[in-house]
């Protein structure tokens, strides 16, 4: 039997759950199907999500279409929950992305599509909800040619639009042909020549659509309602005959990557793990993630809608591991995947990064201790909630996508480890960039240096995105590896707070000198730290070192921007352009569309909040605006933003040193 790992994407609100609920109805697995509204159903366990109607956490139900045992993945559709859907990307064979009939394409639509295309996952469209009042067929698929992509291949045809009566045709093999041909000769040389010469087959047409989709080239479009089951028969035909199944090497050395960790009744670690070669089996001792080693407990693998004990999880399918203590989500299980075709591996990052931070604290002072070990769990499952603790003033601070996310942390808090807790303000998470090159050096046993090390670095801009590089320029023998190493380790921790408290990006640090006090000791006696380089010493001196080169470099403060796309009446445009030059967003395409104005341009992300609240009464409630993390721009206006820092601060040499000092003689 062929496996096939499926994922559902789509905008909040689009009827992935409900599309779910259908699909395992349909094949049998189970009986009723399931409401969102009700709480009911297979995909959404969470009381939040129940209670919300949305989905948070991916999950993971199996149903087989003939000999195809199908995998199939709910992701949220909020983009607050954008972190969930990116580790799920990661083990998926093919997609189905939804599309509402009656709100078209929407903001998550497009973000998840073009990452789809970019890590060339196969995918199908679904056109969900044509029951509904103000679905239209044309104009969706005119929406998704503009706004999508224009490699699309309508399957069939829609009749009575808009009533209960809806249904979706299939259409024949003549009926598909024109089109069918014209997208598909474009990447088919052959079936271009066969076609001139009147040999193209239907059976040959169909093939090669089925290859197209398969290498991600086009996009077969469906349309049905979840509710009713319109286009569902259709749809399942299309996942078996259309999206290619898993590549499954059992007898292939182990190679895995965990997309999800939850906690068991015993608050047990649970990890989730595509396998994509290899047989893994009860008891096995693995590798995974800089030479850590568990021994796995348990398996269970899915089957008919259940996840049931197994011995073994063999490639192509998923399994859900125990014993695991030290996993984490991104973690290659065994021997590290071949890179994607984008060249991004597994552990690639597909979505921007949080932009947004606050600081949570518990109502209750006793709860303090715990509230750190809650919200560490909670990073496990989720590690772009990114945890701050500041030892200064006694506070943590985690990282968001949105203001819903703050909701979700709240009360899986309350509900699973009775802890209340209350948010401040949300801010944006700036970054810095060096604004030129620095340098610095530390000498060994020459004032004020009071490390047995020499440390020199150069901090030097690289192009936007690239991250930190770390390079030498001294022989790699100078010195014992290990106290490159602790150099290397130091110089990265030390910039995730810069001249102004925020992470610093996108440079390249180069040691420029090094020197270190060989291993020394007296007569009949140990080691003597007092006269022999250690760890201690490089990691003590390097924060020093990278701050002064930091210093003379120089360092500009940037802020997340949001791309945005405002459709509102041309007649509020001018109760709009004052507010939205008030809040920082500058247009910078205007379109017209008969009674309708789409203005295009950039706003700060703090200013995306205020902005979705005053926009409903400025455009009599008929605005639509669509925001997604675009850039960071550099700080121009007002004061620069400073973070407070958590750190032992080596910008004061004095208490840095003091600090240090203490630790050490501790």
């Amino acid at each position: 039997m062929h496996m096939l790992n499926l994922g559902i994407l789509a905008h909040v609100d689009a009827g992935k759950t409900s599309l779910t609920e259908r699909l395992l109805h349909t094949v049998g697995v189970i009986d009723e199907i399931g409401s969102v509204d009700d709480g009911n159903t297979q995909t959404d366990s969470l009381a939040l999500e129940r209670q919300r109607g949305i989905t948070i956490k991916s999950a993971v139900v199996s149903f087989a279409i003939d000999d195809v045992a199908v995998n199939l993945i709910d992701t949220p559709g909020h983009p607050d929950f954008i972190a969930e859907v990116e580790r799920v990307l990661s083990v998926l064979d093919g997609a189905v992305l939804v599309v509402s009939a009656v709100e078209g394409v929407q903001a998550q639509t497009r973000v998840l599509m073009r990452t789809l295309q970019r890590l060339r996952i196969p995918t199908l469209v679904f056109v969900n909800k044509i029951d509904r009042g103000g679905a239209r067929y044309e104009r969706v698929l005119e929406n998704i040619a503009a706004r999508l992509t224009p490699a699309i291949v309508p399957m069939g045809e829609v009749a009575e639009p808009g009533t209960r009566d809806a249904h979706f045709t299939l259409f024949d093999d003549a009926r598909l042909q024109a089109p069918l041909l014209d997208l598909l000769a474009e990447h088919d040389d052959d079936l271009l020549a066969a076609y001139v010469e009147g040999r193209v087959s239907s059976e040959r047409l169909r093939a090669a659509l089925a290859r197209q989709t398969g290498e991600a080239l086009v996009h077969p479009v469906y349309f049905g309602s979840a509710m009713t089951g319109a286009g569902i028969t259709e749809l399942i035909s299309g996942i078996k005959e259309l999206l290619p199944p898993a590549e499954d090497d059992v007898d292939g050395p182990v190679s895995g990557t965990v997309f999800k960790v939850e906690r068991g009744p015993a608050r047990e670690k649970i990890a989730y793990a595509r396998m994509f070669s290899g047989t893994l089996r009860t008891r096995d001792r693995l590798t995974f993630r800089d030479g850590e080693e568990g021994k796995v407990t348990a398996i269970s693998v899915f089957d008919q809608g259940a996840a049931v004990r197994e011995g073994a999880v063999a490639a192509g399918r998923i399994g859900k591991l125990w014993g695991l203590g030290d996993i984490r989500i991104g973690d290659t299980i065994g021997v590290p995947r071949k890179s994607r075709a984008d060249g991004h591996g597994a552990d690639a990052h597909y979505f921007s990064p949080p932009t947004l931070e606050t600081v949570v604290a518990p109502c209750r002072t006793a709860d303090k201790g715990a509230l750190h070990l809650a919200l560490t769990q909670l990073a496990e499952q989720d590690p772009l909630i990114n945890l701050r603790q500041d030892e200064v003033r006694k506070e943590i601070s985690v990282s968001l996508y949105g203001e819903v996310q703050k909701e979700v942390i709240q009360a899986t808090l309350a509900d699973e480890f009775g802890i209340d807790v209350m948010f401040r303000e949300t801010t944006p998470l700036c970054i810095e960039r060096p604004a030129g090159t620095g340098t610095a050096v530390e000498f060994n046993k020459k004032d004020p240096n009071p490390f047995l090390a020499t440390v020199g670095l150069r901090i030097d801009p690289a192009p936007v995105d690239s991250g930190v590089e770390f390079r030498l320029e001294v022989e790699l023998g100078a010195m014992p590896y290990a106290f490159f190493k602790a150099v290397e380790d130091t110089v990265k921790e030390a910039l995730e707070q810069g001249i102004h408290g925020w992470r610093v990006t996108d440079c390249t640090v180069t040691m420029t000198h090094s020197g270190y006090s060989p291993r020394q000791s007296h007569a009949h006696q140990g080691f003597d730290k007092s006269m022999s380089s250690t760890g201690a010493d490089f990691r003590g001196l390097t924060p020093l070192v990278v701050m002064s080169a930091l210093r003379e470099a120089g360092s500009q403060v940037y802020e997340p921007m949001h791309r945005f796309r405002l459709e509102a009446p041309a007649d509020t445009l001018a109760a709009v352009l004052p507010v939205l030059a008030k809040q920082r967003a500058v247009p910078q395409t205007t379109e017209m569309r008969g009674a309708l104005c789409v203005l295009e341009g950039v706003v700060p992300v703090a200013q995306v909040h205020e902005l979705e609240q005053q926009l409903p009464a400025l455009t009599r409630g008929e605005g639509e605006l669509e925001c997604a993390f675009d850039h960071y721009a550099p700080v121009v206006r007002g004061t620069v933003p400073d973070r407070p820092r958590t750190d032992l601060n080596p910008l004061d040499r004095k208490e840095y040193l003091l600090n240090v000092t203490r630790r050490v003689g501790g």
